[in-house]
């Protein structure tokens, strides 16, 4: 009787440690779930992910990625340190993430993710696009200008996953002159989700924008890409720190271009960002090019609180725009500690009949900023796992 109690308790034990073996490993990420029969072929990357579809990449390989892959309501996209996207295709090649999906790239400093072009030219394929249930002044809910895809609504700490120590490069495919991909486009994305330590390098278009939302990011590098570095609209409210922007390749717009509406100048909510430790480097204060030559384009009605700003190398640094921004000044609309180097003009002011504005009250000059963490030198933080610096 003995032997056979001593049996079952043994069995049953054994029974309970294979049981809780198994949960750990579907916790952990590393067996794939695929109801939906979604297979991730690095020779062929594309496809949709859905509801219950678990995948994990695999570092060791290659994706080349031949369309769009989307991560549906439901469904995860875990992307390893190390992991290399090769895309091309132009508009039709770019990984979105819809409402309710959710995508885990994180690499590390020594290993970082990589999106790129075996093509290294600008707008290659089209980015990385993020569309949460956070907040936007465009309606209560809209579609994504590129991937269709419907963001926004009332979940301001929606979570879309993580993006870390991850590089995006040669993106911002061109649909039209009204139409096109940035490097990361997050589309009313909630403050649940985790954007650090990400770079946007070489795309034809902006680098990251903000279409509302709340989410926060930290340690933001772009550079390179071909219209603005940082740009923002719709009622974006995201807290902010350490951004390093830097143009090149002898083309480039606005360091920073922020809106609120361009419909309407008082929708709410109100595009409030709170951004502190800042660099943006121009071509030069000399520089014509599309005659957009500012470090920070604030208009439409944007608010913002900035502080530990260095704007080198540019015509203009900051020109505020319309009455409804103009009227943010110097409660809602402040620049605290900018540093000018090398810039032609320090501010400009317009109202929306086009009248000069003395816009004086916006900021508070110093000397010897650090912005980003080395002044107009790349920060100690930003080293090892970027490029084009």
């Amino acid at each position: 009787m003995k032997k056979s109690i001593l049996k079952l308790f043994l069995v049953g034990a054994f029974s309970t440690l294979a049981l809780t073996s198994c949960s750990n490993n579907d916790d952990n990420g590393d067996i794939n779930t695929n109801p939906s029969g979604f297979v991730a072929n690095p020779a062929d990357f594309k496809g949709e992910l859905k509801s219950g579809d678990k995948i994990t990449l695999d570092p060791s390989k290659v994706y080349y990625l031949t369309g769009k892959i989307q991560v549906n309501d439901g469904a995860e996209l875990t992307i390893p340190a190390g992991t290399q996207i090769v895309a091309n295709g132009g508009t039709s090649s770019y990984i979105a993430v819809a409402q309710g999906g959710k995508i885990f790239s994180n690499g590390t400093s020594a290993k970082p993710v990589v999106f790129t072009s075996d093509k290294k030219a600008p707008g290659s394929w089209g980015g990385v696009v993020l569309c949460g249930k956070a907040p936007i002044n465009k309606a209560k809910t809209a579609t994504a200008e590129v991937s269709e895809l419907t963001y926004g609504g009332d979940v301001a700490n929606d979570n879309s996953g993580t993006i870390t120590y991850t590089r995006i490069e040669y993106a911002g495919a061109i649909y039209n002159s009204e139409k096109e991909f940035n490097g990361l486009s997050l589309f009313g994305v909630g403050n649940g989700t985790k954007i650090e330590y990400v770079q946007m390098y070489a795309g034809s278009d902006d680098g990251i924008e903000f279409f509302g939302g709340t989410v926060n990011t930290k340690y933001i590098v772009s550079n390179e890409n071909e219209d603005d570095q940082f740009d923002w609209t719709e009622g974006w409210v995201g807290t902010n720190e350490y951004w390093y922007g830097k143009e090149g390749r002898s083309k480039g717009n606005r360091g920073i271009e922020a809106d609120n509406n361009s419909s309407n100048h008082t929708l709410t909510p109100i595009a409030n960002p709170t951004i502190r430790y800042v660099t943006l480097i121009g071509l030069g204060k000399d520089y014509v090019g599309e005659g957009e030559n500012q470090a920070m384009k604030l208009r439409v009605g944007t608010k913002g609180k900035f502080e530990n700003f260095v704007l080198a190398n540019w015509a203009k640094g900051i020109d505020i725009e319309h009455d409804a921004t103009i009227s943010w000044i110097p409660n809602d609309l402040f620049l605290k500690n900018v540093q000018f180097i090398n810039v032609g003009v320090e501010a400009t002011g317009k109202s929306s009949a086009g009248t000069a504005v003395d816009v004086s009250k916006a900021y508070a000059k110093v000397d010897n900023n650090t912005g980003a963490g080395n002044g107009v030198d790349t920060p100690t933080w930003a080293k090892g796992w970027t490029v084009g610096l």
